[in-house]
């Protein structure tokens, strides 16, 4: 892998997002639309100015005309991209790719999806295998990897249950600052506690809602970037690994950490020269479409020791007052997950902090940000993690 392939050579110049949740009024197109020329605005572009697009959408789109339709976008190249819940960012990886060869200058990224209409009452299945997809549901793979991760680390249940209550409370809080999360309310710890039970040890406040959603962004080469902005944001790297996807097969795949996301964060770190990601990362924004996919998290990408991520929520390490503030607009718990769009709206939230425009939940002189949207679960998960800075 050529590290030096991205870093510092794309920028983005502007960004939008729809509110997040029950849109049944917005069809597909009308939230691609508000979410496109919000980011339109805020680079001062055009529809003139974009040279190609990528769409990011896992149920809710056919080709590129979802998105060239709406959006009047004719005879332009236009790139569907699917790829589980890490569509959103990977749709920006691949946009990033067409700009840092050189073939474009001003490109659009969108993401959208639609689920409160599709008749999904959770997480969709994803394996169609007729003998390795059976038997298993996304909460029950999680609460899988929470059982184990407990028992591996010496961790009481009871314990392990009050960490995954903490980053529900923390994540909720954090939500009450973001007048376009789909749930804006404080909870209790003893609230998330003694909540009904989805998959043993996690209750109804450990699994984020399904909702509607968009998101877009506008990239351009960096050496142009200053023409739009003088705070545009720079893209550092990306790390994406698709794991071998047998881990219930497969005597050696543990339950008790993600080698997946651990793989995806060495590539990252290494295009951005990251040596302590604990001190050198800033602000986080992670896949917590479960709690315990937020704990584990903090492990796989070098936040912390592997099992020391309980200690570590206890210690308020994550949160926004924290040493490293993690999902500070409140994640997929308070934003819900459209999957196509989850990616973008994280990195919409790192490109409002480098920037210091995030409002009552800004964090102190961030520099370096990290989103991380995953894909599948325990077993058969596809991390995607894209690294952004400010400039120079």
């Amino acid at each position: 892998m050529r590290v030096d392939a991205i870093k510092d050579k794309v920028a983005i110049i502007g960004m939008g997002c729809t509110k997040f949740g029950e849109n049944w009024n917005m069809s597909v197109e009308d939230m691609l639309i508000d979410a496109v020329y919000e980011a339109y605005a805020d680079a001062g572009v055009e529809t003139k100015d974009i040279e190609a697009a990528w769409l990011g959408s896992v149920g809710s789109a056919f080709t590129g005309e979802t998105l060239g339709r709406p959006l009047k976008l004719k005879y332009k190249p236009i790139t569907r991209i699917e790829n589980a819940c890490g569509t959103g960012m990977d749709t920006l990886r691949n946009a990033c790719f067409g700009v840092a060869c050189g073939l474009y200058d001003i490109v659009l990224v969108a993401g959208v999806e639609k689920l409160k209409d599709s008749g999904y009452a959770g997480l969709p299945e994803f394996f169609f295998h007729p003998v390795y997809g059976q038997g298993f549901t996304a909460p029950g793979r999680w609460a899988m990897i929470a059982t184990r991760y407990f028992q591996t680390h010496g961790i009481k249940p009871e314990e392990g249950k009050r960490a995954l209550a903490k980053i529900a409370v923390k994540n909720h809080h954090n939500g009450t600052f973001s007048p376009k999360a789909h749930f804006q309310r404080e909870i209790t710890l003893e609230q998330a506690l003694n909540a009904p039970t989805i998959a043993w040890p996690l209750g109804l406040f450990d699994c984020c809602p399904t909702t509607d959603g968009a998101a877009a962004a506008i990239i351009c080469s960096a050496d142009i970037a200053k023409s739009f902005k003088d705070d545009y944001v720079l893209v550092k790297g990306f790390g994406v690994a698709m794991g071998p996807c047998l881990g219930k097969e497969d005597i050696d795949y543990k339950y008790d950490h993600l080698p997946e996301t651990e793989a995806a964060a060495r590539q990252a770190y290494e295009a951005v020269g990251i040596k302590n990601p604990r001190k050198e990362i800033s602000v986080a924004q992670v896949h917590d479409c479960f709690t315990i996919a937020e704990l584990t998290e903090y492990d796989a990408l070098g936040f912390c020791e592997r099992g020391r991520a309980v200690q570590e929520v206890e210690a308020g390490t994550f949160t926004l007052e924290g040493e490293l503030p993690a999902n500070t607009d409140g994640g997929l718990k308070a934003f819900g997950h459209p999957l196509g769009a989850t990616g973008l709206r994280m990195c919409n939230e790192l490109y409002l902090q480098l920037r210091g425009k995030a409002g009552p939940r800004q964090v102190k002189n961030p520099s370096l940000g990290l989103a991380m949207a995953q894909g599948g679960h325990p077993g058969m998960l596809l991390p995607v993690i894209t690294i952004l800075g400010c400039r120079d």
